[in-house]
């Protein structure tokens, strides 16, 4: 079960919808929600100089200001919450403040003003989700999606069908775990999503490459049968889908047709962004998925879990 969600918040209106996210998972879940909020300050700024202690004052008392009308929002919805503000760089007191809560969750928005504007771009992404002790939830808002009416009411939280990319790496079969946990807690469905990417044929294609090329996806089929099999669950549908084209559009025009409420894949501990559905494919769908997304590194399952998505390589067996 999640039972500790980590918010981080910079108060910009690109946070408001992760905002939502948070309370509404941790309302629905029963879980405890600790909100952050850092006062970013450069580790090249001398904090003796009197200018830039009373940057920093300000940044904290206007940092601790939001905060305490944001508690009471929180409160008001029945949801236990701590609030902490943190100086520093922001993807590593999200990191820390993490690994010092025991977190199940992170939750952040992808567009911010200061420190976490950039989740989703360069290093700043790979770095926190890389060093996250648990799985990472990031919330991408346009332009066009923030109420301009002061006060207008946010569009509402549903999860009933989970988008998951499957390449049958362990990266990927970590995300799947982790993908069965939300879903049973959120009492949704999960779609495993597999990409046969195209192939480039020479001037000898042949009626023999096209027959193999059938059978690749006749296999493929088959291995996403037996891990729906091994899935089944009394209060959980599993089903899944073969896709060919390149990955990352297949996963996003997935998640937009279907439609998908949220979509969850694995990442690589060592290269933060896994390179069998990521690097650009990841970083793709990360920036331009109109659902939230789930980064996994560390599953995070609780005391008891029992695992029902086989390892790689080993048979599929039905629980």
């Amino acid at each position: 079960m999640i039972k500790r969600i980590l918010f981080a918040t910079d108060f910009s209106h690109w946070a408001q919808r992760a905002e939502d996210y948070a309370c509404a998972l941790a309302c629905s879940w029963k879980a405890s929600l600790t909100v952050l909020c850092v006062a970013e300050f450069p580790p090249g700024l001398n904090p003796d100089y009197l200018v830039n202690q009373q940057y920093l004052a300000d940044l904290l008392k206007t940092a601790s200001s939001q905060l305490v009308g944001l508690k009471g929002r929180v409160e008001r919805r029945g949801i236990a919450v701590t609030t902490r503000v943190a100086t520093g760089i922001p993807r590593e007191e999200v990191i820390a403040a993490a690994q010092a809560e025991d977190s199940d969750l992170i939750v952040v928005g992808t567009r911010g003003k200061t420190g976490l504007a950039h989740i989703l771009l360069g290093s700043t992404a790979e770095r926190v989700i890389r060093g996250a002790p648990c799985p990472v939830l990031t919330v991408r808002m346009e332009p066009a999606d923030i109420e301009e009416e002061e006060g207008a009411l946010s569009k509402p939280i549903t999860l009933e069908r989970i988008l998951v990319p499957v390449d049958f790496s362990d990266c990927s079969l970590d995300a799947l775990g982790y993908a069965a946990v939300v879903a049973q807690q959120a009492k949704a469905s999960l779609m495993l999503l597999h990409v046969l990417e195209p192939v480039s044929y020479g001037l000898d294609f042949t009626l023999g490459q096209s027959k193999a090329r059938h059978a690749d996806a006749e296999t493929w089929t088959k291995r996403l049968e037996e891990l729906v099999s091994s899935l089944q669950h009394p209060a959980m549908q599993v089903e899944s889908r073969l896709r060919g084209g390149f990955p990352a559009d297949s996963i996003l025009d997935s998640a937009q047709t279907l439609p998908c409420d949220l979509i969850v894949m694995g990442t690589h501990g060592r290269r933060g962004i896994s390179h069998s559905i990521s690097g650009s494919v990841a970083e793709a769908v990360l920036r331009k998925a109109r659902c939230p997304v789930i980064t996994v590194r560390t599953p995070k399952f609780g005391p008891g879990h029992r695992q029902t998505v086989p390892e790689e390589d080993s048979p599929v067996l039905s629980t």
